[in-house]
């Protein structure tokens, strides 16, 4: 063996044993990135993770995979997630219900507490609830259809929605103490039930997200009378915000990206900085505004905030409509 042999073995050697460190934070910790989904394919959450998913494969230089875990109303997903290695290989994809609602309404049967088994990673989107009436009901405004439930409110005060101890279900108790209404809430079981409900004229009115009932809106199979939104749904633009109305309800429910607790801020940083860059790309941008959802685009420590307001919020809402889970 030369001696510039014998010298380049030795320099390789300590790169080897002094360089792992640099190695690893310019790689992935692990070859695959897996975004957990709370639902089945083809809902909401689901698209988005993976339009979300797609897109951070290309920035991280790495496989990201969706894996749909649904039950218990998303609660299966975040379990899983709590009990994930913290080392940045898994994402949670979550409404705020599973954050924000179920710690009240599930109160002392929840097995994850969403502030100390997650870190936040990222806010990628709001969307909006609103409250639509059957075609057969005579009104037109939020204030006409106050007047018709005040008018019979043994007949006339049912609302819908598609699920106990959803958003739309707890929208509907702030729209009726905001409006000085005694309304009823009638669950149903699922999106498709309860637009059948609507549209089949079963249930007079429904508390409902927007991008659900917007099909049956433009056929002229239902009206939106309001959105709970800041500013108007841009595919229905001509159905005001209650707000404009003069009823101080804003609701604005939202999806978001979780880690479990303990991931290394560095992990978190990089997981964060890839899924807001593809909530700003222009195309993904445009294909979730048809999807009835607003990009946001919140890092981490917006995201903590939102979380907990919204917690606190919802939390006084819940306990004023004396909800007591079936389960």
């Amino acid at each position: 063996m030369t001696r510039r042999t014998a010298l380049k073995g030795a320099l390789l050697t300590i790169a080897t044993l002094v360089l792992p460190g640099l190695a690893a934070a310019q790689a992935p910790a692990t070859p695959t990135l897996k975004i957990i989904v709370g639902y089945p394919a083809g809902a909401t959450s689901d698209t988005l993770a993976r339009l979300v998913g797609e897109h951070m494969a290309g920035t991280l230089k790495q496989t990201v995979i969706v894996e749909n875990k649904p039950g218990a109303g998303g609660r299966i997903a975040n379990e899983l997630v709590k009990a994930a290695p913290a080392d940045g290989s898994t994402l949670l994809m979550t409404p705020i219900a599973t954050m924000g609602i179920f710690p009240h309404s599930y109160a002392g049967q929840l097995r994850y507490d969403p502030f100390k088994d997650f870190a936040p990673v990222a806010h990628l989107a709001d969307f909006q609830v609103g409250l639509g009436v059957a075609t057969s009901v005579p009104a037109k405004t939020v204030a006409e259809y106050v007047a018709w439930v005040k008018s019979n409110p043994q007949k006339n005060g049912f609302y819908g929605s598609a699920a106990p101890g959803s958003i739309p279900h707890f929208f509907g108790v702030m729209f009726g103490r905001t409006a000085g209404l005694e309304l009823t809430h009638v669950p149903y079981k699922g999106t498709a039930a309860a637009m059948q409900a609507l549209a089949g004229q079963e249930i007079t009115a429904l508390s409902t997200v927007v991008a659900d009932i917007r099909t049956l809106v433009q056929a002229d199979r239902a009206r939106l009378l309001a959105v709970a939104g800041d500013k108007r749904d841009p595919a229905l633009p001509s159905v005001p915000t209650f707000r404009e109305l003069g009823y101080d309800l804003v609701a604005t429910p939202w999806y978001a990206l979780f880690a479990p607790a303990g991931t290394p801020p560095a992990a978190l940083e990089r997981l964060s900085k890839a899924a807001l860059a593809a909530v700003t790309d222009p195309a993904l941008n445009k294909r979730m505004v048809e999807m009835g959802i607003e990009p946001t685009g919140h890092g981490p420590d917006r995201l903590g905030q939102i979380l907990k307001a919204d917690h606190e919020r919802w939390g006084a809402v819940i306990k004023a409509s004396g909800f007591k889970p079936a389960e």
